[in-house]
């Protein structure tokens, strides 16, 4: 079977955005950058929820018009060609060869099929994959940020989560990985 892995950032107090949305704050730098960028060339597809999707095609498709950041100029090619699935009630079709989803249930299904999916951040739907059981790998960036509240990575919905560390790891001097399985 498929694997599906979670690839969020966080900051030290746990938020993947700060108290009025902003996500200003990762540290991309070439350590992290590299491995991100090989994580995306790895994965079969790419998977979002509709909130993130739209901060992502917004940005990837004409990413060298808005910036001239390596990572950036990297990671751009990559996320046109890769096939991208968007979990959505509200979405009803996509570009960029995207597939929607109307329920995260065919997610258990597109796992069953084959093929490793990347889920980039989401809390909801990252919450929701997690509840059932359907994410097998969590790559947790911590970034040297406080950001004093904001959207937590775990809400309280999803309970007691047993994991396992596969891996930690300092990228750049300054952003710490924990890989953490599924127990």
């Amino acid at each position: 079977m498929a694997e599906l892995v979670h690839f969020v950032h966080q900051s030290l107090d746990g938020c993947i955005e700060g108290p009025n949305g902003e996500f200003d704050w990762p540290v991309m730098g070439p350590e992290l950058s590299e491995d991100s960028r090989a994580l995306g060339e790895r994965a079969d597809a790419f998977l979002y929820g509709r909130v993130v999707w739209e901060m992502m095609s917004g940005f990837w498709p004409r990413a060298e018009d808005f910036s001239d950041d390596p990572h950036d100029l990297a990671f751009a090619p990559i996320w046109r060609a890769k096939p991208k699935v968007v979990v959505s009630r509200t979405l009803d079709k996509a570009d960029w060869n995207t597939r929607v989803l109307d329920d995260v249930e065919q997610v258990a299904d597109l796992k069953a099929a084959g093929g490793d999916l990347v889920l980039f951040g989401g809390s909801d739907l990252a919450a929701e994959l997690t509840r059932r059981r359907l994410i097998d790998e969590y790559r947790v960036f911590v970034h040297p940020v406080a950001l004093g509240g904001g959207k937590p990575v775990f809400p309280d919905s999803v309970g007691r989560l047993g994991l396992t560390l596969a891996e930690s790891r300092v990228f750049d001097s300054q952003v710490v990985l924990l890989r953490y399985r599924r127990a």
